[in-house]
């Protein structure tokens, strides 16, 4: 007999029941278990009942839709490769984890240790030790290792690490002026003295040319140094020092010094040791706002530094622990450092085997530096002086403005010190006197000069008061008219060209005793006939003073400053003739007037500059020569080539023989007991029609200097002003005191 088991009820349809939908569409036709692959009671009997599945249709099914799965999301890159390396890894690494694994255990720390008692519980044994202190040092070098693979020595240096400054010099050599924002000038390491760089190295780094470039030693005591007290000094080889000065900043943190010995390992590898050493020296700072240890070399003792000895290179090298502390100018704690330091930096020579006794015997007494830097820029004349200078470096020898801005040249001017200091001091005193007598008018007034050697060298200038407050050029304007200071240059293109009467006649020569009407208002002609202006009216010449001399001879006439025998010789001559003789002497086209009577008496607005090269011209025979301001220019050392001055024939020899000889009778005539007779002293005053200028040109022992004085208001214009007495009286004449006190002695 069987018993027979009744089926278990079949369970209601529950309202939260959902079909599980497995991934992929659900086929068509298919039954639910097939579709899902899974196999039970309860999913057969869901399936295969007789009865209709009153449970209700999932929301997310309905129609064909409902029988489609949702794709799975892919899988991430990192799950794709670790199960695609997963198995292989486990392959390789399966045996090796198996017998490193035992090791493993035994290193690892257990604390407190088993099968210890007391405090022997809590130290590690020898081979926890051990391995900790290699797995320390495996992963501190392999840090190391990537640290100096990834540092890049940085393609760009600081700013203030490449820039100099241009330097400027007197005739004589000896600084005149910087200028640039940086007092730097980079030297070649083979111009430097060996005793400067071996002070140098006995200061900072003595091995320098045996280390790595970096110190082991110095930067563990800069570690312990920070930690302990939050400084990190001390620890820096010359390479180290290099590369912060350059390539880093100056911020005293670890960072910073791990990433200075990083790229000066990098950089030791790359460049030799002297070139860090000659990058070192031109980048240093030694105070006095200079860089480099040529620039120190000048302005602590004014020589270049191939000129220092070992005790002055000692005393600059000393200043790289810190010109602030050692410059012994500046207070007397500073003077026994300097002298401290300076003593043991010899001594430390000595000992390095670079000095001999015998020679630090010689340095008993500390070489006290000058007192103050002597490239100090004034502001008041030197600007002017580097302003012309600079202007015809960078035309002559075609530097660009970039590359000028830039520095790192030295420009050996033409000026001459005691020249200028002569000029500047007649200028000033004639300024002082004339605020005293026409403080109304001194406010206007202005007072070119300059004086040019018959070769073309610019000796000296006077540009104004201060080019800081006035960079307007007095000695270099073209403003005003040069007046009857005109009138050799139209002597010497008559003498040189001689005078055509009529249209077709022959050329007649001219001489000093050809003679000429030198009456006041005599009428200017032409082979035509007289010449009228363009309002109607005849031209006539004028003297000074409305005076008459009659016939007179034109080299009397020049003595004399007599004006209309010129008027009428420029017709004769050709006022072509006339402008391109005064044009060949030095004059420039652009200051030439127009060519009309009054350009021979003196229409055109000549600088002083201009003048004082035209009358050049007739000191040296007629010979002129381009006026320059730079006798030579190097860069870091090297020399820049320099195109020379351009010479031409302006006149014959005899004409301007001729020309000085009526100069140096129109000196004397005027001024007899200011030179001795043997003396070749020759000038000429300079006035005008309108009293707008006073000029005195002359020139005396191969040199020749022009002053001139006029009134100009620079906040209105630059019409020029009557002078109204400004300018002294024809027997105490403003321009010819100065001329004469910038020439002395005359003789």
């Amino acid at each position: 007999m069987q018993l027979k088991v009744p089926a278990p009820p079949r369970p209601a349809a529950d309202e939260t029941m959902q079909l599980r939908i497995p991934e992929g569409e659900i086929p068509d036709g298919s039954d639910m278990s097939a579709a899902s692959g899974t196999s039970g009671s309860t999913s057969a009997a869901a399936t295969t009942s007789d009865e209709p599945d009153t449970a209700p249709a999932s929301p997310g099914i309905s129609g064909k839709s409902s029988r489609r799965r949702r794709k799975a999301p892919r899988p991430s890159p990192a799950a794709r490769v670790a199960a695609a390396l997963g198995p292989r890894l486990a392959l390789v690494l399966g045996p090796l984890a198996a017998r490193l694994g035992p090791y493993a255990r035994r290193l690892r720390p257990l604390y407190p240790r088993p099968g210890r008692t007391g405090w022997r519980r809590w130290i590690p044994s020898w081979r926890q030790s051990l391995g900790g202190f290699l797995a320390s040092l495996g992963l501190s070098t392999l840090f190391l290792v990537v640290a100096y693979a990834a540092t890049d020595i940085p393609d760009n240096l600081n700013t203030y690490a490449t820039q100099q400054d241009n330097v400027y010099f007197w005739a004589d050599g000896t600084p005149m002026a910087r200028t640039g924002w940086v007092q730097r000038q980079a030297m070649p390491l083979k111009d430097v003295p060996e005793d400067v760089r071996w002070a140098v190295l006995a200061a900072e780094n003595e091995s320098f040319y045996s280390d790595p470039g970096i110190s082991f030693k110095g930067i563990t005591r800069a570690l312990f140094r920070t930690l302990g007290r939050g400084d990190t000094q001390g620890g820096s080889t010359i390479t180290q020092q290099y590369v912060k000065n350059v390539y880093l900043n100056q911020d005293q943190t670890l960072t910073r010094k791990f990433h200075e010995a990083m790229i000066a390992l990098k950089l030791d590898n790359r460049m030799s040791k002297d070139e860090i050493l000659e990058s070192y020296l031109n980048t240093s700072w030694f105070g006095r706002g200079t860089y480099g240890i040529q620039r120190a070399a000048q302005a602590y003792y004014g020589k270049d530094v191939s000129e220092l000895n070992a005790s002055e290179a000692a005393f600059l090298s000393a200043l790289l622990k810190g010109a602030g502390l050692y410059d012994p100018t500046l207070n007397k704690a500073n003077h026994e450092r300097a002298v401290e330091r300076w003593s043991w930096i010899l001594d430390r020579m000595v000992a390095i085997g670079k000095l001999s006794p015998q020679e630090r015997a010689k340095y008993k007494t500390f070489p006290e530096p000058l007192k103050s830097n002597p490239l100090y820029d004034t502001g008041e004349q030197s600007d002017y002086l580097v302003q012309l200078a600079s202007q015809y470096a960078k035309k002559t020898a075609r530097i660009s403005d970039k590359d000028f801005d830039l520095g790192g040249y030295q420009i050996y001017t033409t000026f001459e010190k005691h020249r200028e200091a002569q000029l500047t001091e007649a200028v000033t005193r004639a300024r002082k006197q004339a605020k005293e007598d026409h403080p109304k008018l001194a406010r206007t007034a202005h007072y070119g000069a300059a004086s040019i050697a018959s070769d073309g060298r610019i000796l000296a200038v006077y540009g104004g008061p201060d080019h800081r407050k006035q960079g307007y050029n007095e000695s270099n304007a073209t403003t005003v008219p040069a007046g009857s200071a005109f009138l050799p240059f139209v002597y010497a293109a008559g003498l040189e060209h001689g005078v055509r009467k009529t249209r077709d006649g022959e050329v007649t020569p001219v001489t000093g005793e050809t003679l000429y009407n030198g009456d006041d208002g005599v009428p200017v002609t032409t082979p035509e006939g007289p010449y009228w202006d363009r309002s109607g009216r005849k031209v006539a010449a004028r003297n000074d003073g409305g005076r008459s001399y009659g016939q007179i001879s034109l080299h009397q006439a020049l003595a004399q400053s007599v004006n209309t025998p010129f008027m009428q010789l420029g017709m004769d001559t050709g006022l072509e003739k006339v402008r391109s003789t005064a044009e060949a002497s030095g004059l420039l086209s652009s200051s030439i007037g127009a060519q009309v009577p009054t350009l021979s008496t003196g229409s055109s607005t000549p600088s002083a500059i201009r003048m004082a090269s035209g009358y050049a011209t007739f000191v040296a025979d007629g010979l002129h020569t381009e006026p320059y301001s730079v006798r030579r220019i190097t860069h870091n050392g090297d020399k820049v080539a320099l195109a020379a001055a351009p010479s031409r024939r302006a006149m014959g020899a005899d004409t301007a023989r001729e020309v000085q000889s009526a100069l140096v009778d129109a000196f004397r005539t005027a001024h007899p007991d200011a030179a001795p007779a043997s003396a070749e002293v020759a000038g000429k005053v300079g006035t005008t029609e309108d009293d707008t200028a006073a000029w005195y040109v002359g020139s005396a022992k191969k040199v020749a200097t022009a002053v001139v004085v006029y009134r100009i208001d620079l906040n209105k214009s630059l019409e020029p002003l009557p002078l109204q007495g400004l300018d002294g009286t024809a027997t105490e004449s403003v321009p010819y005191g100065i001329w004469s006190r910038a020439m002395s002695p005359l003789d």
